[in-house]
Formats: C-alpha cells, structure tokens, sequence
C-alpha cells in the first residue's frame, strides 16, 4: 500500500509517518515543503495540474493531509487551511480519484457551544475566528469534492512534541525556563477543552487508511472530555516538579473568551473506526514534558 503524507514533517505529520510506516506492506511517501521529500509541494501555492502530474506519478493508494496552519496572517491562513485542500481535491480527481484522502480538520470550525451538551458531528459549524473559518472551508472542500474522503476534527492536542504554538507545548517550554522555583506567566486558563494525544490522532488516521469500506464524510477525534485548562498547567507541574508561581494575568485568548467550554461526542469515530483514546491525560504530560527537558538539554 503507497500511503502519501503531506507535511510530513511537522508535530502531527511525524507522529502519523511513525505510526503508518509500521503497517504491514507499507510504503509511506512524504510530501511537504522540506528539502528531500518525496513529493515536494506547498499546497498553498501549488497548481492542480502540476500537482496532478505529480501524484499520477507518485500512485499514492491513500493521501493523509496533514498540512495546515495555526496562526499567521489572512492570506496565509486561507491559502493553507481553505486554496490547499481545495486544490488537493482537484489533483486527486485528476490523478488518483481511487485514492483514500484522510484530511485532517479542526474544532475551531464547531465555535462556541451551549456549555451543556458535547458536540456531534451534525453540530452546525459557527467558527469564530478567521483559523476555525479557513478549516471549514477546507472541511468543506474535502466534503463536496466527491472522493473516498474523511475529515478527522481534531480537538486541542497535547503530547510529546507538541509545538510552541499550542498551550501545551509553550507552557512546559516555560517551566523548563524558569527552573523549578521560577514564575511562569500565563492567560487566562479557566476555559474547557477537550484534549486528545497527538500518538491517538496518529492511530485514528492510520485506521482511517486502512479501513475497508467508505467512511462517514467527518469524524470528531477528541478525548471526550471537557477539561479545565488549567488541568493542563496543574499537569506539567507535577511532571516537572515545579515549586514555583504560576501567575495569570487575565489576559486570554479572544477565541478562550468566545468558547469557553468545548467537549466532543467520539462515538462515531468507536462506530467507525473502532477507535478510542489510549493516552491518558497525565501520561501525555508527563511524556511531553520528558521531550522538552530531553530536546532542551540537547541544545545546550
């Protein structure tokens, strides 16, 4: 089985080679911006015929996009997150409209929720910002493109590697600088999510690929549990044995504020996939924190 992964290289793309490469048979070509990739493309920029030439030549029996951003500006985020899976779609339908897609969303599309109920899969989209916005217009590009597609809806990650751009990732960097006895400054950490390890999302898109029959168009990946953030904090603490202050200033996020309370319903991703989360909570922290500290210590 030839399995695609686009960006490849990146906290989700890495945990997902990793786990697909274990599969028997398999042969796993990585696509993506970095130097020396298989397929080398910027879905943001890329033209379909070019792309299509490509992947005609590369046959890929499933394509996994795990490209995406998480910040920068407009022009960015709607050239990755909403022009890239479009343009995917296209080159698909042209080279390889047998292939499986495995497109990797986000729950920043669902926006806020009653508080009270988790989100299901028919929760309409109301993204209230311009990332969530951009995922759904990729959602929805991968939905009407007529292809053997799914669209995982990742809810907020955690896990070893996890970047500096999320919560987790920037507070163990955090603990790790200010030393057992420093202050560490954060935001506003009252909101709830619903947090899944990035090494269970890897699972699901392996299932994902080698399930037998047609998928249902979209699927919730999530813990299943709304959590407060501040668990998240409380969490790296104990790992890192930390004695010092964790002071917030108040300020939070504007998407914290507008969605406060966020919980996913996973059954039908048991139904579909048979999957479930494997990682618990303290364990993803303990594990991240262990990979900060290590990746640290390398650099010195």
């Amino acid at each position: 089985m030839r399995i695609l992964v686009l960006g490849a290289t990146g906290f989700l793309g890495r945990h997902a080679v990793g786990q697909l490469r274990a599969l028997p048979g398999a042969r796993v070509l990585d696509g993506g911006r970095a130097p020396g990739a298989d397929l080398p493309v910027d879905l943001a920029t890329a033209d379909p015929a070019h792309l299509a030439a490509a992947l005609r030549a590369a046959a890929p029996d499933a394509v996994v996009n795990c490209a995406g951003a998480v910040d920068g500006s407009a022009v960015n985020l709607a050239a990755v997150n909403a022009r890239g899976p479009a343009v995917l779609c296209e080159a698909l339908r042209e080279a390889a409209p047998a292939a499986r897609l495995v497109h990797l969303g986000s729950a920043a599309e669902y926006g806020p929720t009653d508080g009270n109920r988790p989100v299901t899969e028919t929760t309409p989209a109301r993204p209230v910002g311009l990332y969530g916005a951009t995922k759904l217009a990729g959602t929805l590009a991968v939905t009407a493109s007529g292809l053997d597609a799914v669209v995982l809806r990742l809810f907020n990650l955690v896990g070893p590697g996890s970047p500096a751009s999320s919560l987790p990732g920037r507070l163990a960097a955090e603990l790790h600088r200010a030393g057992p006895d420093g202050n560490v400054r954060t935001g506003d950490l009252s909101a709830y999510r619903d947090y899944v390890d990035a090494r269970d999302v890897a699972h699901a898109v392996t299932l994902a690929v080698t399930a037998p029959a047609p998928l249902p168009p979209l699927l919730n990946i999530a813990g299943g549990r709304a959590r407060r953030v501040r668990e998240i904090a409380d969490g790296l603490v104990r790992a890192a044995g930390f004695r010092g202050r964790i002071e917030e200033d108040g300020g939070g996020s504007t998407r914290s504020a507008a969605v406060s309370w966020q919980q996913a319903d996973i059954t039908a991703a048991a139904h579909a996939l048979r999957w479930a989360p494997r990682h618990a909570l303290a364990d993803s922290l303990a594990d991240l924190w262990a990979e900060t500290r290590t990746r640290s210590e390398s650099l010195r």
